[in-house]
């Protein structure tokens, strides 16, 4: 029998589990000194990459990374299954494959239900399974929210690491989910949706890029990374920054989760949302029939998002084939331009 606590409900006044935005974190990291220097260290902290990649001979590197976060839905089970999903990711879009797993929790222990907890963990468990991931550890604090995530390791060929950096003039951008997840998060939290709107966004955080990632695997793509915290502007610009080069997006080839529009209209904008758009703004042009909602949408903090892949135009049609032929919901979203590096045209 469903629990009745509300999750979303635990967090703290004017916390939402997002995380820290990209111009407050540019601040702090700024202020660290230059990392160790290490020759064996593939993909670190230059690039804003979505994992860690360590190469430790030349047919196997290491890939790491870590996520959490506080409840974004209130069923325990799906949050676990979520948060894993989230997690996982990273390691999927480098082009790795993720091997083992360690949870991190927090949560409020003498206030909760302890089968509360138990289903979170049941439902990363199922995850990863799914994923064919091992759990082997992990560690808890007694905190006044529930917190969780996992830091995955996983491992890749050093020769067959996919980066935000490699994407080419002409390349074309295929993108595997929709976006609004943020905006529907919100939402849920202020009982904005209903059962069937619960269940869609669910569904689509918790499902795994593990096929997408297989598949694109098949193709030469130039770049790759995930759509999560900092919105779709956010993770394509640094995907042109890092490449060097210009992208140029179609608002409407972009999928979105229905009735985004009406939510974000009716004030279910998250902090996150807003925080990625101030930070993008000045690299990106909209077409003056793009409203302040819209441009908002775009930026829009997605919790388990999409791979948004950079692939040649002479393979770009028969990798969006596969995705769908494979039940991946894979949209043709924009192109890649020589121009100003870093900057984002949405026509």
């Amino acid at each position: 029998m469903p629990n009745p606590i509300k999750l979303t409900s635990l967090t703290t006044k004017g916390g939402c589990g997002c995380k820290i935005g990209p111009a407050d974190l540019d601040q702090v990291l700024r202020t660290l000194p230059p990392a160790v220097k290490d020759p064996n260290l593939i993909v670190g902290l230059e690039t804003g990459d979505d994992a860690g990649v360590y190469k430790l001979n030349d047919t196997t590197a290491l890939v790491q990374t870590v996520d959490f976060f506080t409840p974004i839905v209130d069923d325990p089970y799906d949050f676990g299954q979520i948060a894993a999903a989230n997690a996982i990711s990273d390691v999927y879009a480098m082009g790795g494959t993720p091997l083992t797993a360690l949870n991190i929790v927090a949560f409020p222990i003498a206030n909760l239900d302890k089968s509360i907890l138990a289903d979170i963990l049941r439902g990363a468990s199922d995850k990863l399974r799914e994923a064919n991931v091992t759990l082997v550890g992990g560690h808890s604090i007694d905190d006044q929210e529930p917190k969780f995530g996992l830091s995955v390791t996983g491992t890749v060929h050093p020769d067959k690491i996919q980066t935000n950096a490699g994407a080419k003039p002409g390349d074309q951008l295929i993108l595997t989910k929709p976006i609004g997840v943020g905006i529907y998060t919100t939402s849920l939290k202020r009982g904005l949706l209903d059962e069937g709107e619960i269940a869609n966004v669910t569904k689509v955080m918790a499902t795994l890029n593990k096929v997408a990632s297989e598949t694109m695997q098949r193709y030469t793509v130039h770049a790759c990374t995930d759509v999560t915290g900092f919105g779709l502007l956010g993770h394509a610009t640094e995907m042109a920054r890092e490449s060097g080069q210009e992208i140029v997006l179609s608002f409407n080839d972009i999928p979105v989760l229905p009735r985004v529009r009406a939510l974000a209209e009716a004030g279910a904008i998250p902090g996150g949302t807003k925080n990625n758009f101030d930070h993008v703004k000045g690299n990106v042009t909209f077409s003056e029939e793009l409203d302040q909602i819209d441009q908002y949408i775009l930026a829009d903090a997605v919790t388990s998002g999409g791979l948004l892949m950079s692939v040649p135009k002479a393979e770009a049609d028969a990798l969006l084939q596969d995705l769908q032929d494979n039940n991946i919901a894979a949209s043709r979203i924009g192109e890649v331009i020589s121009g100003n590096a870093g900057h984002i045209q949405v026509n």
